[in-house]
């Protein structure tokens, strides 16, 4: 344990010493920004103060319980905490914010999209999950299916989910140390994905969930702060704030108004169904719902986080419309001095722009520290889940058939956790041009095909047979990938090609009806033996939903 202390301290203070010795930026865009001292020193704080957490969690950490699900010892506010936690990642913080800024309602109507899944966990998902479920979601997908196919087909499109989920949250994570700390954004990526392969690997599930509860807790006042220090300039009347904000901006009155987002109703019916249904197949967040010890737990915990979603998107709201006053008019952050200007770092450190502006260096160092602690955290959550659909259900339920020991999971695990990391470096490089906010929709998207009708249907259709499952969830995944690619976010932005094949940049309006249809046509027609003892198990499945009777208890720590 010693050794193990030795290797986070080293780890700490060479990422500390890199940004101190870092100094200004060199050339580029951000060749005016200063070493901020304060956002260093808070940013060492942090990651000092995280590590203690991983070094206490560690200590903890003994059983794949333990690794996967905290022992199952979260109470439904800490839950509830941790999911806000993981919710509101760097699309939340810059993404939204920037949207807000320069697209007013439109940026708004995407926010009530992300929020608009939360009810249907609640009431749909929430109690069920905590019933059926161990580990992963895949533990429901497959509970009266076959495990092998099934658990499969669940980690490969979890793992893809949480493929492009990473790019967003490492290209927030690079842009933001680039800005503070004059770093190169491939090293900024790189220590992003240093700190979180050290969380993973050795605090697993109680780390993150506790770095996820304290930078909740931290982001929901940086935020208010921030908030009220720029509506203090507008007398906090919200009236003063649009009248002139419409004045100003180059969309005038029509910041207020439907614009470029809804103007095409296809695209814009197709990311609200994205983030609606794809908060719902999201792996970390569904992961979080065996942390708790039962259903009612759970319940909690989705009525904590809606509460603490809903609070911070309005906090978001008013950052992004002050900043086109306070930031939008103050050249010091912007190519051209206007609000048609380009801002600095593509958009995304508007936040961050505003918080110097009202509140110093010392409030952006701490914003920054926090922003970094949200994208470090979800990050973290990310790679928690794709290493379990590794581990837990390809690993230990389908190579091994179940047979594996816990102590060779939590291995695989730990190796899975790295390998997730280096590619997470890799597609945070990859994909450094792209606004945050949008990404995340995307891997929204793909989760909303690729895993909530399988997992919806599994909880709630007696007819639901191995053979649906796999062709419902493969289509779902397969179509929805397609469709990202072949769109202009990526077959021309990042692929270079002069036209894109898919006309449309959002998925879910295309791949969740072929995913749908696909798992019921396919098991209306599945006639075998093993088709109808699913459908007759069922029975078994419905009870324990209902009651929890059979579900693994949680030992309390």
């Amino acid at each position: 344990m010693s050794q193990r202390l030795k290797t986070l301290g080293t780890l700490a203070l060479t990422l500390c010493a890199t940004a101190v010795l870092a100094g200004p930026p060199v050339g580029g865009e951000l060749e005016k920004q200063a070493t901020n001292w304060h956002a260093i020193i808070m940013f060492c704080l942090f990651v000092a103060m995280t590590m203690g957490i991983t070094y206490w969690a560690a200590g903890r950490t003994k059983s794949t319980s333990d690794f996967y699900t905290a022992g199952g010892g979260i109470t439904g506010f800490q839950n509830g905490m941790a999911i806000a936690g993981d919710y509101m990642s760097a699309a939340t913080l810059l993404g939204l914010t920037a949207m807000i800024y320069g697209q007013g309602f439109d940026g708004y109507v995407y926010m009530m999209a992300f929020f608009a899944g939360w009810p249907l966990i609640l009431f749909l998902m929430a109690e069920r999950l905590r019933n059926l479920g161990k580990f992963t979601f895949s533990d429901i997908t497959a509970y009266r299916l076959d495990q092998g196919k099934v658990r499969t087909m669940a980690a490969v499109s979890s793992l893809t989910v949480v493929c492009f989920y990473l790019i967003a949250q490492m290209v927030g994570a690079g842009q933001l140390i680039k800005l503070l700390f004059g770093l190169d954004y491939n090293i900024a990526i790189v220590a992003v994905g240093l700190l979180m392969m050290v969380y993973v690997t050795f605090g697993g599930m109680v780390a993150t969930t506790w770095v996820q509860i304290i930078k909740a807790g931290m982001l929901l006042a940086g935020g208010t702060l921030v908030m009220v220090l720029a509506m203090s300039q507008f007398g906090f009347s919200f009236t003063t704030l649009m009248e002139r904000a419409t004045s100003i901006h180059k969309l005038g009155s029509k910041l207020m108004t439907p614009g470029s987002l809804l103007a095409d109703p296809v695209t814009a019916i197709s990311m609200s169904m994205g983030l609606m249904f794809g908060t719902a197949g999201l792996p970390h967040i569904l992961m979080r719902f065996f942390t708790v010890n039962d259903a009612k737990e759970a319940r909690k915990s989705v009525l904590y986080a809606s509460g603490i979603v809903a609070y911070f998107f309005n906090v978001i709201m008013l950052m992004g419309f002050a900043s086109i006053l306070i930031v939008g008019q103050n050249p010091e952050f912007f190519e051209g001095g206007n609000i048609a200007g380009k801002l600095i770092g593509g958009g995304n450190m508007v936040a961050m722009h505003l918080s110097k502006a009202v509140g110093g260096n010392m409030l952006l160092g701490f914003l920054a520290a926090v922003a970094f602690a949200t994208i470090l955290a979800v990050v973290s959550g990310l790679a928690l889940a794709g290493a379990s659909a590794i581990s837990h259900d390809l690993y230990a339920n389908v190579i091994m058939k179940g047979k594996a020991s816990e102590a060779t999971e939590i291995r695989v695990s730990k190796y899975a956790t790295i390998v997730l990391g280096l590619i997470a470096i890799v597609l945070g490089i990859l994909f450094e041009k792209q606004n945050v906010a949008f990404m995340v929709g995307l891997a929204f998207g793909i989760a909303a095909a690729a895993n909530f009708p399988v997992l919806i249907l599994s909880m709630y259709w007696r007819g639901l047979t191995t053979r649906g499952a796999l062709a419902g969830g493969y289509s779902g995944l397969i179509s929805a990938v397609f469709f990202v690619v072949a769109s202009k976010s990526v077959w021309v932005d990042v692929l270079g090609n002069p036209a894109p094949l898919f006309p449309y940049t959002q998925p879910a309006l295309f791949a969740m009806p072929i995913a749908f249809l696909m798992t019921f046509v396919v098991s209306k027609l599945d006639g075998s033996a093993q088709g109808k003892a699913e459908i007759e198990a069922f029975e078994d499945q419905y009870v324990r939903a209902q009651t929890g009777f059979g579900a693994a208890s949680a030992a309390q720590h």
